[in-house]
């Protein structure tokens, strides 16, 4: 009898030992180990300039890959008749941590914040989000291939980010920036005026709507939401290390009970 409970409770220790072991380090290298463990970041898109717009992002680097999860709302619908192309960013501040823009940063008085003046909290754009394409900073301003096309979207897409970019990342001085503002809720003199970036187009087009800057997440799963734009989903894995964390418990919770009731049975007798 002791030889048959040791062997039943050998294959519910280990699942219980896989159960505790599948937290967040083992969530971490759930993709493989190829280039080292997983490492994963996420911000909280909060508005600028008075969007009314939020949203949400998480970044997961193994290596200098990166798998990007995002969703926005409430960002403006249409632009000349189609929906609005919002480019957006990941900004790096060099030798600091990166911020996001107040109202305070508006320093010429037009009544908003636009992007070489938020540029003193976020810094640099070091890789644009395009939903296919180039993502280097070259890209800056490509609304054709912007991330975000209208008011509510997905974004899912893994790339490859440069070593300034991921050490931004990793030491808390990468932001991201969703650019774009509505120009029926700007001062006239915004409304017509050029984009500092590229003056062909309007200053609205490039202006921040959002901005988070990106911390480490203990979180282990992305943002809400399904893919609607970009390419690579990264949704299921965690999904899974945590499916695989709650069998192995519930497995381990069954067998003890199993061995509780044969024992009660065998003192009966």
């Amino acid at each position: 009898m002791r030889t048959a409970k040791k062997l039943m409770l050998t294959p519910v220790l280990a699942l219980t030992a896989f159960g505790l072991a599948a937290g967040p380090a083992a969530a971490a290298t759930a993709s493989g180990s190829d280039s080292g463990e997983n490492w994963t970041y996420q911000a909280d898109l909060n508005e600028v300039n008075d969007s009314g717009a939020s949203g949400d992002i998480m970044i997961t680097l193994k290596g200098n890959k990166a798998m990007i999860t995002e969703h926005v709302e409430g960002l403006a619908e249409t632009f000349q008749d189609g929906k609005y192309p919002h480019v957006q960013h990941i900004h790096v501040k060099a030798g600091g941590n990166g911020t996001c823009p107040t109202a305070s940063a508006d320093e010429d008085g037009d009544g908003i914040v636009n992007t070489p003046e938020g540029g003193a909290a976020y810094g640099e754009v070091s890789t644009t989000l395009t939903d296919s394409g180039d993502t280097s900073a070259a890209a800056a301003v490509d609304v054709e291939h912007a991330g975000i096309k209208g008011g509510s979207a997905t974004y899912e897409r893994t790339i490859d980010l440069d070593d300034k970019t991921v050490d931004a990342i990793k030491n808390g001085g990468a932001s991201v920036v969703v650019h774009g503002l509505n120009p029926e809720d700007l001062p006239k003199d915004v409304q017509d005026a050029k984009s500092p970036l590229d003056d062909s187009l309007p200053q609205a087009a490039t202006a921040p709507a959002l901005c988070g800057t990106l911390a480490d997440s203990q979180m282990g799963q992305p943002p809400k939401g399904g893919p609607d734009t970009g390419g690579g989903s990264t949704a299921g894995t965690d999904d899974t290390v945590m499916l695989a964390s709650g069998g192995g418990i519930l497995v381990a919770a069954g067998a003890a009970f199993a061995i509780s009731r044969k024992k009660k049975t065998n003192s009966a007798h």
